[in-house]
């Protein structure tokens, strides 16, 4: 299974069976401006919250691909009024696919669409794929909610942590999280987008590395297989 990063808080996941895309803020993100939208594939779209730059590019992808969307129940209607296939689950819920199955969990962050449509709660997602295990935060701060995920499908190879700071947790409290989660391997994600994100990576690293875990910063458009977390 291959993780990919598209910038920001984006990421796809192509598994056995399936494309999963996540948070697709792309087209506005100067950083990201070598990626084509239109050629983004999604069987599915997870959102873990309304805010702008996770939902930007939501339309353009899932008309592209017809793409089913999932996410809280609130986001669902929104899209739904919109025309799109929409798969409405609440934090707690579990969804079973072919390539695995994923768990709605929660995340403390605020939620609202850019004209100040209520979004529901943001969240995050525990996914198991293709028999490997991903933490995928969302926007968040560090929360203790974080101790019980190694409890419900073992091992977590790899979390997906926001560390900009500012609107989530930062480097020190991601260290912390991936404490929590009881994995080796973390993932940056929601940094250095806009001015206010910015993170000084060698720091960031180092501060996982004091704690015996890896931090890992993905080149937009790079791709990684999962099996290199362990």
């Amino acid at each position: 299974m291959e993780i990919i990063y598209y910038g920001h808080a984006c990421f796809g996941f192509k598994t056995s069976s399936s494309t999963v895309l996540i948070d697709p803020f792309i087209s506005g993100n100067e950083l990201a401006k070598d990626i084509d939208v239109n050629e983004i594939k999604a069987d599915y779209i997870f959102l873990t919250h309304a805010h702008y730059d996770h939902i930007l590019d939501v339309e353009t992808i899932a008309r592209n691909n017809n793409s089913q969307i999932l996410t809280n129940p609130e986001i669902c209607a929104y899209y739904e009024k919109l025309g799109f296939n929409v798969i409405p689950m609440n934090i707690g819920g579990v969804k079973k696919f072919d390539f695995g199955k994923i768990k709605m969990v929660s995340a403390l962050h605020s939620s609202s669409f850019p004209d100040g449509t209520y979004g529901g709660l943001a969240c995050g997602y525990l996914m198991k794929m293709d028999g490997k295990v991903i933490y995928f935060s969302g926007d968040t701060s560090l929360t203790t909610d974080m101790k019980l995920l190694p409890f419900i499908y073992g091992y977590i190879n790899v979390a997906i942590l926001p560390i900009g700071n500012t609107y989530t947790m930062g480097g020190y409290d991601a260290v912390v999280a991936a404490k929590f989660v009881k994995t080796k391997n973390a993932i940056a994600s929601h940094y250095d987008t806009f001015p206010a994100i910015k993170v000084n990576k060698d720091k960031a690293k180092h501060l996982f590395l004091a704690e015996g875990k890896r931090l890992t910063f993905l080149s937009i458009g790079e791709s990684v297989d999962i099996c290199k977390f362990e």
